[in-house]
């Protein structure tokens, strides 16, 4: 729901006061943070999954190989290797999150989306037909098989 009126009316005075007088108490340390990056870091991947990966980033570029026929005419640029990078780290993430030293496929399921979502570019014609990115990624998330 909106805020109130009176809501509003202190969220528009608190807001546009550019004499800010937050305190910010810290929750982690930098070095907490560090810590934390380098046990994500030992976590682990299959090269099957690390191949899964490439194949779901590769899928977005050569769509007809992968029989995403139906989505193919809507994909103007498919996701950069940026994109198998960050599959990569934030399935690892998912994976420490859970309490696990490796990576399960639907750790790289559950970020597919938010990874991929604005690293793939569609075409005038995917407006037109309003499909959207997520749409393409759905798909191509139930056509690619894991390899083993």
């Amino acid at each position: 729901d909106y805020p109130t009126k009176e809501q509003e009316l202190e969220i528009m005075r608190r807001i546009s006061n550019m004499k800010f007088d937050f305190t910010v108490t810290p929750v982690l340390t930098k070095e907490d943070i560090f810590n934390i990056r380098d046990e994500v870091n030992k976590v682990k991947i299959s090269e099957s999954l690390e191949r899964y990966i490439l194949e779901l980033v590769w899928a977005t570029r050569n769509p007809v190989e992968y029989k995403l026929t139906e989505q193919a005419p809507y994909i103007q640029f498919g996701a950069s290797p940026r994109a198998s990078i960050n599959l990569n780290l934030a399935a690892k993430a998912v994976a420490f999150m859970e309490g696990r030293d490796y990576v399960l496929p639907e750790d790289i399921k559950e970020v597919a989306l938010d990874v991929m979502n604005h690293r793939i570019i569609l075409n005038y014609e995917a407006e037109a037909d309003n499909v959207k990115t997520a749409d393409i990624i759905k798909a191509i998330l139930s056509r690619v098989p894991i390899m083993k």
